[in-house]
Order: structure tokens, then sequence, then C-alpha cells
């Protein structure tokens, strides 16, 4: 292979690989942000990006005239369709900036796209773009025509006026984050416009009488046009999601190098073996599957460097830190697993068949882990027994042992709050008293059930304060994101001018209640939007869960019928609603409880949710009206 057939293969594979890169960016874009203009803009430029340089690609590899004409007829699709694309793209970033269109632009923009729609009518009958020429040219391409040159003026004034609206947003922008990322977005747009248009439609006899020139310029394009590209991407990025920074470029930067750079860099590998001709073009298979392995391995090993030094920035050790927590975490499901090694060891050491260990949390018992047979007991009769059993002043040994039935009852209480019982273990009453070896392995295993039973509860803790923090951060991250490009309109915007439907609110309490003891939909409640969970706010010092929780109790004392509780018809929505939710009663002991079948407790449980969400409504129309009435009394003491 001399050296102009080495850059026409480099350039074929460059072309391959922006249009994989391409693919992987409209995926990217459709994945993450799509709810957002620009990010729907820039889709649909990437998708005419993958028609351009599939079109080119697969021209270049078939060898038959008629399938050549045909897939240069596919790629000006991609062609015809790129200054609409610019065009809606241009005012989507300029809307938001704060400019969003009186109808003069969103016009425009249509027009761009009727025009390229009759544009592309006339591409099967050759009016466009002429026949396939492959005389005497330097690469076969389609014949110019009259229409060409008018299509040439359209694409100019059109990437004329996008770049206009670019400049406007770019003035626009006031941040300094913002306008750095609004250049990115102007200069990898070029990638797009430069790459796309066939300039062989014009410049052929020049390309013929120089080919070494032309074939290095088409390569070095294709390299500035596949970085462009990816810093085009990297500006949209960050439009439309809340996210920090660090978190917009990692998912990027991973999505990069796991699609186009692992998927372009097996295909060069692949098509230069196959192309270096026998006997290595045989090995073709072994080097794709290898090379796909190692740049796995490569992103996999390099990844967490790469991430600490260049993504983190100033909080480094807190998310390292963090990172180092996830990956340390003590499930529930684990510490099971080391309870029942423990008790596996206290039986062995006690020479007893069974024993048990159980955790409680504020609702009663949590979860029971057992060894040598399943323990036969009520689990609400314990929990409520073994309060009870602990006070009394039976000891054995160095511990409170408590005889229960056939086994002896070991509770666990917290050092700092010693009425709080964290669990206990339950052991078989063996048949012999201690010996002095037992007593003191019998002793290490207590304590090392009682150092899991309390690093899980500091892990709660820890979590309860993270979910009590998360809808703050949000909400801070979501007005960051929001201020990037338009800082003053959202920032000065109102927080509690949402529109509420009862349709929506019920499904927000129905949530918060499946998690009225903890847990994401209680604490990262949509509830909290609302002005009366705002209010609660404050009464439970900043603490999300404690402000839903509180409204949510609100509402259902309000819907309490008057008088002591009774299990009456008039009664049942408010029992079901305490029994259930507030009280974490199974579904088999509520229906049973309230004498009713399950399928009927789950229809009077969507009614009362409602009823629930009805009243919640109410109660924030009230707060609000009251407000109004309390800034409208202000403004006219002030005017007096």
């Amino acid at each position: 292979m001399n050296f102009l057939g080495f850059v026409q293969t480099l350039n074929q594979l460059i072309a391959a690989g922006i249009s994989i890169t391409a693919f992987s960016l409209l995926l990217y874009a459709l994945t993450f942000n799509l709810k957002d203009k620009v990010a729907r803009s820039f889709a649909f430029i990437m998708a005419c990006v993958v028609v351009v340089f599939v079109g080119e690609s697969v021209a270049g590899v078939v060898s038959s005239p008629h399938w050549i004409e045909r897939w240069y007829q596919f790629q000006w699709i991609g062609i015809i369709f790129l200054p609409a694309a610019y065009a809606l793209l241009s005012d989507a970033v300029l809307a938001t900036t704060g400019r969003p269109s009186r109808g003069r632009r969103t016009k425009l923009v249509k027009a761009t796209f009727v025009i390229s729609g009759v544009f592309l009518f006339t591409i099967p009958f050759s009016i466009l773009v002429g026949p396939l020429v492959t005389e005497n040219v330097v690469a076969p391409h389609l014949e110019r025509t009259d229409l060409t040159w008018a299509f040439s003026a359209f694409y100019i004034l059109s990437m004329i006026w996008a770049w206009i609206n670019f400049q406007r947003a770019y003035h626009r922008t006031r941040t300094r984050s913002g306008r750095r990322r609004m250049g990115y977005l102007i200069v990898g747009a070029l990638a797009p416009v430069l790459g796309s248009f066939p300039y062989l439609l014009f410049g052929s006899t020049f390309a013929s009488l120089h080919p070494y020139v032309f074939w290095i310029t088409a390569l070095l394009s294709n390299i500035v046009v596949s970085g462009l590209i990816i810093i085009m991407a990297y500006a949209v990025a960050f439009f439309g999601v809340p996210w920090p920074d660090r978190v917009v470029k990692r998912r990027l930067i991973k999505w990069v190098m796991r699609g186009p750079v692992s998927a372009s860099t097996v295909l060069a590998f692949t098509t230069l073996t196959r192309r270096a001709g026998e006997p290595v073009a045989f090995f073709a298979p072994v080097v794709m599957t290898g090379t796909f392995l190692l740049m796995q391995y490569m992103i996999t090993m390099f990844a967490p460097i790469w991430e600490r030094w260049f993504l983190f920035g100033g909080g480094k050790s807190n998310l390292t830190l963090l990172q180092n927590l996830e990956e340390r975490l003590f499930t529930t499901e684990d510490l099971k697993q080391f309870l029942e090694s423990v008790l596996a060891a206290i039986c062995d050491r006690l020479q007893v068949q069974r024993s048990f260990a159980a955790s409680f949390n504020i609702s009663g018992m949590d979860f029971l882990v057992s060894v040598g047979g399943q323990v036969d007991f009520d689990e609400e009769e314990l929990s409520q027994t073994i309060l009870e059993v602990a006070t009394t002043e039976d000891r054995v040994g160095e511990f409170e042992l408590f005889s229960w039935g056939e086994f002896w009852i070991i509770p666990l209480f917290t050092e700092s709050e010693p009425e709080v019982m964290l669990g206990l273990v339950g052991v078989e009453i063996p048949e012999e008293d201690f010996h002095g070896d037992q007593e003191e392995a019998f002793q290490i295993l207590i304590q090392r059930t009682y150092q899991a039973l309390e690093d899980r509860n500091f892990q709660q803790q820890v979590f309860v304060s993270i979910e009590d923090l998360t809808p703050q951060m949000n909400r801070i991250q979501q007005l960051r994101a929001a201020a990037r490009y338009d800082g003053t309109s959202v920032l000065t915007a109102a927080t509690n001018d949402i529109i509420l439907d009862e349709g929506t609110l019920t499904e927000w309490v129905r949530d918060a209640l499946s998690d009225y003891w903890g847990g994401p939909d209680l604490s990262e409640s949509p509830l909290l939007q609302l002005e009366i969970v705002q209010n609660a706010l404050e009464e439970h010092e900043g603490i999300s869960v404690r402000a839903v929780r509180s409204i949510l109790r609100e509402a259902i004392d309000k819907i309490r019928p008057e008088g002591t509780r009774r299990f009456t018809l008039d009664w049942v929505l408010f029992n079901i609603l305490e029994m259930k939710f507030l009280k974490g009663q199974k579904v088999r002991d509520v229906a049973k409880r309230l004498a009713m079948s399950e399928a009927n407790l789950y229809r009077k449980q969507k009614v009362a949710i409602e009823v629930v969400a009805k009243t919640i409504l109410e109660m924030e129309k009230q707060v609000r009206e009251e407000g109004k009435k309390s800034s409208s009394g202000n403004e006219k003491k002030m005017l007096q």
C-alpha cells in the first residue's frame, strides 16, 4: 500500500469513526437531557451527521457504481436538513438565554424546514444533484446542477443566520462558565457545517490535479471534525440538566470512551488487519476481540485516576470519601451474613443447636436471622415482651441473660441512649454450665454482634441526614444549572407558583405515604414544593422528612371522625391510613382487623389517599390565599 492509499484508508476509517461518534452522541442526548430543546436540536444535528458520514463511508467501500450513487444520494438527506437543524439549534440556544422568539424566528425556522423538504423531494429525480461522476476525478461524486447553486446559497445564508443567533446568545450570557461553554458550542458547531458539505461539487478539477493535497486536507478536516463534535457535545451536555459539572463531565467522558473511542479503535485495528493480506488477515477476529477487551480494561483501570485528578477539584477528599463509602457500604444483606456466621460460632462454642438474632427500629422488629432451624414465635410478641423481660434482675455471668422459653435472651442497648434497644441475641439454653473458655468466647461473639448492629444503626443515621439534605441540595443544583445562561429570570422567579393538580397531588401523597418511615419518596417528595410544607420546614429545623411527615399526619387527622375510635364504616378510611401507613402494619393484618378482604382494603386505601390529597390541596389553597391577603395588606400600608 502506497502513501496515497494509506491516507485514503485512514480517511475512510476516520469518517466511519465520525459516524460512530455522532450516533453515540445522538443516543447520549436522547438518553440524558431529551426534555431540553437545545439537546433535542443537537440530537437532530447528530442524526444529520450520522446520515452524511454513513453515506460517505459505505460509498467508499462498495464497488457497484449504482450503489455508490444511491449511497451518495442518501448522504444528501443529511446535508439538506443541516441548515434547518442549525436554525432550530440557534433559536433554542437564544431562547435559553432569556430571549424567546416573538414569532419571527419561529416562522423562519419553519421556513427552513419547508425549503429543506422541497430540496429533499428533488433528490430522486436528479434535480438537486446529477448522476455519479467517476471518470477523471480523484474520487466519485454526484454531478453539480443549476439547483445545486441555489441550495449552496440557502446553506450559507442559513448558517450565517444561525451564527448571528449564536453570537447574540453569547453576549447575553453573563456568567464566566456559561460564556466559556457557549464559546465551546459556537466553535464545536463548526464541525458538522464544514465537514458535511460536499466540496467536490465545486472543486473536483483542483482535487484531480492535486490528489495528495486533496486527500491530506480531507484527512485533517475529518480529524478536526471528530474533535469538534465532542466539544460541541460537551457544551450541549450542560443544557437542561441539574447535575453538578463533575457529574456531567464524568458521564460524558465515560460515554465517549466506552462508545465511540472503543468502537472506532476496534474498527480501525480490524480493518487494517484484514487489509494487510494473508496470513495476517486470518487473525482479524482475534484482533477485534482483543482490542475490545483491552479498551474496556484500560477504561476501567484508569477511570478512577483521571476522575480523581481532573474532575473533583477542591472537593476531592469529600468525593473520594463518598466513593469509598459506596464500596464499603454495610447493607442489610451483609449484616445478615455476618450475624449468621456469629450465631454459628455461638452454637459451636456452647454446643447448642439453635440461636437467633434480631434487629429493632422505631416501628418494631426489623429483621430476624436464625441458624439451626426455624425459631417459632410471634415477632410482635417478642418485640413487646423483651423490654419487660429485660428489666428483671435474673443475671447469669457478666451478661444480662434472660430466660424466655427454651432460650436465653441477650438484649443489646445503645451506649448513648440506654433505653434504646439495637437488637437481641437468642441462644438455646445449653445443657451444661459455662466453662472459662466458653464464657470468654461467648462474650467476644456477643460484642461482635453489638458492634455490627451499632455500626448499622450509625450508618442509618447518616443516611437519614443525607435524605434530609437531598431536597435542599437538589433545589440549589437545579437553580445553579438553570441560571448558567439566564440567571436573572430563573433566580428571581417565585418558588411557590406551581399549578396544583388533584391527580398529580394524589400520586405525590401515595408515594410519600409508602415511604412514611423513611425513603427517597418521602425525603425527596415533590410535596416539598408546597407552601405548607415549606412553612413546616421552618418548624422542623429544615428537616424535610419531618416536615412532609407532619403535613401528612395533619391531613390524616383532619379526616378523623369525632369521638372515640371505633371500627365502624365511618372510621374505615382513617383506620386504614393509620394502621397501614402510620403504624406500618401488614396488609393482611389490617384487613383481618377491619374484617374485609385484601382486595377491598386496596380499593378503600385508594379512596383514603385521594381524600388525604384533597385535604392537603385545601390546606395549600388556604395558605396561599392568606399569603396573598397578607402581601396585599402590606402593600396598602406602604402606599398609605
